[in-house]
């Protein structure tokens, strides 16, 4: 049987994205109507929020242990995440878990190398922007990556927590964000990560101006190609 997927969740967009992926794509593998099996657990956004702005990655790994523990006593056999600026806990939080995780990050660059992509414009939250989650996992994988420039990291930020979460998505926005991935672009990067899980939600793959790394999906993928190896 296929392996049961929890879900650990924080911001309800991109959860259900990732969750609404899951169960659509499960079809071509497996038949109509039919996916593996799969719980969601979520705090409120707001209990991250508080600890993230802070900075304390020990509270924001609590509420993730958790969630990851109330999924393994209802029968989950492996995590995920569908927030990537979260992630910045995952160390803390894979020492403790009673079950295994798969990374956001390491779904994305496993794209990026398979579609030989050298060097990834990285979009998110400012604190995912500027933190640690994409640019380790990168490394390894020999990608350079480059980020954009202060004012449009604050403006992205604000977009994501004043629209994106709350399920606003407006043209002036989408605007935003495709003249901030040109300017990445110009800078040379040849693809761009979309590392909030709400961004897919906002952009074009045929609008933007450079090919996109979904987040949401990919990890949506891994977990539905890691349920099914057994």
């Amino acid at each position: 049987m296929p392996k049961h997927i929890g879900i650990v969740a924080c911001s309800a967009e991109g959860a259900a994205l990732c969750y609404r992926t899951i169960c659509a794509e499960s079809v071509v593998q497996m038949d109509e109507h039919i996916h593996p099996e799969v719980s969601m657990h979520t705090y409120p956004l707001g209990k991250y929020i508080m600890h993230i702005r802070t900075g304390n990655w020990q509270e924001v790994a609590r509420l993730m242990l958790s969630s990851a523990r109330k999924l393994s006593a209802i029968g989950a056999e492996f995590a995920i995440c569908p927030d990537n600026t979260i992630h910045q806990a995952f160390d803390l939080v894979t020492r403790e878990s009673p079950m295994p995780w798969l990374h956001i990050a390491e779904a994305v660059s496993d794209e990026a190398k398979r579609k030989g992509f050298n060097n990834l414009a990285i979009t998110g939250t400012k604190y995912l922007m500027t933190g640690p989650v994409y640019s380790e996992i990168l490394k390894k994988q020999g990608i350079s990556f480059q980020i954009p420039d202060n004012d449009d990291r604050e403006k992205i930020n604000t977009i994501i927590f004043k629209e994106l979460v709350n399920g606003i998505f407006r043209g002036e926005s989408r605007s935003y964000f495709n003249r901030t991935i040109q300017k990445l672009k110009d800078r040379g990067c040849d693809a761009v990560v979309l590392g909030c899980t709400e961004i897919p939600l906002l952009i074009d793959p045929e609008e933007c101006p450079l090919p996109i790394l979904d987040s949401t999906r990919l990890l949506a993928r891994a977990a539905l190609k890691e349920a099914l190896r057994y």
